[in-house]
């Protein structure tokens, strides 16, 4: 019995279901067991009693009628026989007969404290009539009943125990055996069940077989293995998950936009690291804030009241707010920062907190004003531009038409810009507009406007006038202020300035044709004279046109072929031999004719076609240098003039080396002329483009000399081989005698400088003895040849050797 128990109790902390089911096996068997004994007890113990009743009632039915008699007969012998066999009878114990009138018989004896139980028959004679004998009352013992019963229960109890209690062991081992220990590896599993194993499978200790896979243990274990792979999928995408989330969490830290995450409540629960970098605000200071309120400036605190009210409701109602906004920093500093302003939705759609993207966008609205600025204003002087100049006559002429009154149109063009531009260089020519738009500004009123078109052009705006006599008076106080000098490079030079003007309505009632009138005004007052101001007049218009169709035809007239190139020779001026010819450009025009190089020329440098012209040119010069070679057999020069924009042109030397490599002129056979006014531009880009020019061998003359400003300290500094004098002071050597003493000293000049000098403009046999005598090497002048075509050239050269020959025979 120990062993048992200790078996139980090793059971018991071995397997708590199987002990519990057990228990619970035992108990409700027991119960049953002692239900159904008792009822089975209860049963037989009636069955026992009803017997004895039984027995009872038969020996009434068989013993009534024969007693009867015995006592009727009063034969006391047969009737103590019946009484003595009735009591032999099992369980009776007990007779009582009485018998009438009064006399009783009692046989047997009732143990005492015995449990009986009794039963009366009366006693009857049939005769004629019904007479009672008596009355018989039989005991019958209960003990033997109660006996039996006591027996049955140890028994039965006894018995249905042992057989419960086995019939139990054997269901919980075989409970054990399927399905506890099965459960007890599941739990061993679950219990050791970790993320960090989830690749090892649950497995069961039994058969597999067919019903062995589709019983509960087998679902069980299916669903915990399904679980195992969920939670492994699950694993891997939570740290997909994470993985991601670290790297939004780095992108979000590391963003170069500020980053502010809030509450539904509006309060900051997060700020990345650029935020403090932009605000100065540290995170931990910030939280918990309305981002409209992280200042303590009270004003900034009224002025973010609206904008964030305004920003919430825009965010509530179209889901996203965006706009440039002027924040202040934690030192007070303020700085345009460009906000999205999101909300943070969950599942179902609902807004748990708003995302706020900033931007530092000063630098751009820096560059936004300055574009702003440019688009609009001139860079040089700071005055409106020609966009901002257009707009603004545009508003005034729409209130001169509300109100009734006068628009003046002024159109300025600074002269000699060009030449003052391209003789002391582009800073100084900056310098003058700079001080021209200063000038300008001073003579205007507050609400008149003066513009820069561009180039050396100005344009003034005068609104609300009462007459036209104003403009007059507007454009003499021009004129006045300059009339001073202005201070280039430390010189004084006097420039002035032709304006043109037009009126509103009474010369256009739209802004173009005001303009176009006040250009064409301004022409002519520089055919005036220049330094003079100009009314339009509608005759004017024809002047204009004639300028803007001579532009036209010269733009189409390289490509139609109609510019041509006349030569004029160069000789010796001791002999009168060729030495080179000078290439001059003409233009040719069917609806113009003959077009003289002082009437397109300007215009062509002005529009920039002198640049592809100029190419033209040297391409033709240096082909028929070629083509004398080959028909005369002698070396001829060709001397080209360049004009200030050609020569600053970025192609302007391989301009000239390709023309050379495409004719095989050697290099030395060419000659560039380059004005007086451009040495004087003493720069760098200057001095290199005539340094690689020398080194190739090209020759270099310096035109017009005499005619700007002093030069004479820059040629020793520039590489030139040749000075040629202006024809206005050859001209007159023979009439004046300053003229002739400037033209020795020119030419001793030269010589002590080491170069040679050819004399413009001979045209009298007179001027060619003063050179001679002078020691002038080259003369170039009608006295030998006007400007030709090349056929006339050709023969002009064949008649020239003649008479070289001639003279030397």
């Amino acid at each position: 019995m120990q062993k048992l128990l200790t078996r139980l109790q090793r059971f018991r902390t071995g397997s708590p279901l199987s002990f519990r089911l057990l228990a619970y096996i035992l108990l409700f068997s027991s119960a049953f067991t002692l239900i159904a004994s008792a009822i089975q007890i209860y049963s037989d113990y009636r069955k026992d009693l009803s017997q004895i009743d039984n027995r009872m009632m038969v020996v009434e039915t068989g013993y009534t009628s024969s007693l009867a008699r015995s006592l009727w007969a009063l034969d006391q012998k047969l009737l103590q026989t019946q009484l003595e066999g009735i009591l032999s009878l099992p369980d009776i114990v007990h007779l009582r007969l009485k018998i009438e009138p009064d006399s009783e018989l009692i046989m047997g004896e009732i143990p005492r404290d015995a449990k009986t139980t009794s039963h009366t028959f009366n006693l009857n004679h049939q005769g004629d009539e019904m007479f009672s004998l008596g009355q018989l009352t039989i005991t019958a013992d209960l003990r033997r009943v109660f006996s039996d019963m006591r027996q049955k229960v140890v028994l039965v109890l006894t018995t249905q125990f042992l057989k419960t209690f086995f019939v139990s062991i054997l269901i919980i081992w075989i409970f054990q055996h399927f399905v506890a220990r099965h459960l007890t590896t599941m739990a061993n599993y679950a219990r050791n069940f970790s993320l960090s194993n989830l690749s090892n499978p649950l497995e069961l200790d039994r058969p597999n077989t067919p019903l062995n896979r589709s019983d509960e243990l087998a679902q069980v274990t299916v669903a915990i293995n399904q679980m195992r792979e969920r939670l492994n999928d699950d694993l891997d995408r939570q740290e997909r998950d994470a993985q991601e989330i670290r790297k939004f969490s780095k992108a979000i830290e590391q963003s170069p936009s500020s980053v502010l995450i809030c509450d539904r409540q509006w309060r900051i629960e997060y700020a990345n690291q650029k935020f403090s970098q932009l605000t100065g605000y540290a995170a931990a200071a910030i939280t918990g804030k309305h981002p409209g309120v992280l200042s303590e400036d009270v004003q900034a605190h009224r002025e973010n009241r609206q904008l964030w009210k305004s920003i919430r409701l825009q965010v509530q109602r179209v889901g996203v707010w965006q706009g440039e906004i002027n924040s202040v920093r934690r030192n007070g500093e303020r700085f345009w920062e460009q906000l999205i302003v999101t909300p943070i939705k969950n599942s179902k759609g609902e807004a748990t907190g708003y995302l706020i993207l900033g931007e530092d966008i000063s630098i751009r609205k820096r560059y936004e004003q300055q574009l702003l600025r440019q688009a609009n204003y001139d860079i040089l002087t700071g005055l409106p531009n020609r966009m901002l100049a257009l707009d603004r006559l545009k508003l005034a002429l729409a209130q001169a038409r509300r109100e009734s009154s006068l628009v003046g149109v002024m159109f300025l063009d600074l002269d000699n810009f060009k030449h003052i531009n391209d003789t002391l260089g582009h800073d100084a020519g900056d310098n003058l507009l700079i001080e021209a738009a200063r000038r300008i500004s001073s003579c205007l009123r507050g609400t008149s406007t003066v513009a820069r078109l561009g180039g050396d052009e100005f344009l003034v705006i005068l609104p609300g006038l009462t007459g036209p006599e104003a403009t007059s008076q507007v454009a003499e106080r021009i004129l006045k202020t300059f009339a001073p000098p202005y201070l280039l490079n430390g010189q004084e030079v006097f420039v002035t300035t032709s304006i043109g003007i037009s009126i509103f309505p009474t010369d256009s009632d739209n802004s173009g044709s005001l303009l176009q009138h006040a250009d064409a005004a301004m022409y002519q007052a520089k055919r005036k004279g220049k330094s003079a101001y100009a009314h339009f007049a509608p005759e004017m218009t024809e002047v204009s046109h004639e300028r803007l169709q001579m532009e036209s035809l010269m733009r189409r007239a390289l490509e139609q072929k109609e510019f041509e190139l006349y030569y004029q020779p160069i000789v010796h001026t001791d002999s009168g031999q060729l030495c080179s010819a000078e290439a001059l450009l003409r233009w040719n025009n069917p609806g113009l004719g003959m077009v003289m190089p002082d009437r397109f020329i300007p215009l062509a440098e002005e529009t920039g076609l002198i640049t592809p012209i100029g190419e033209w040119v040297l391409q033709e010069a240096c082909m028929a240098a070629i083509r004398w070679k080959e028909s005369t057999g002698t070396d001829i020069g060709i001397s080209v003039n360049v004009s200030p924009r050609q020569f600053r042109d970025p192609g302007f030397i391989d301009t000239v080396m390709n023309a050379l490599a495409a004719s095989g002129l050697p290099p030395q056979q060419l000659e560039l002329e380059i004005t007086e006014r451009l040495i004087l531009d003493n720069t760098i880009e200057t001095a290199d483009i005539l340094r690689q020019l020398d080194q190739s061998g090209i020759r270099l003359s310096v035109d017009d000399f005499g005619t700007g400003y002093s030069a004479l300290s820059y040629l020793k500094s520039y590489p030139f081989d040749t000075l040629k004098i202006d024809k206005s002071f050859v001209q007159d050597v023979m009439k004046e005698q300053e003229d002739a003493s400037l033209v020795k000293a020119i030419i001793n000049m030269a010589h002590s400088l080491g170069l040679r000098v050819i004399a413009e403009g001979v045209e009298e046999e007179a001027q060619t003895h003063f050179l001679q005598h002078e020691g002038c090497d080259y003369s170039q002048g009608y006295f030998y040849s006007r400007p030709i075509p090349e056929n006339e050239f050709q023969d002009w050269l064949k008649t020239n050797q003649r008479a070289v020959r001639s003279s030397t025979n």
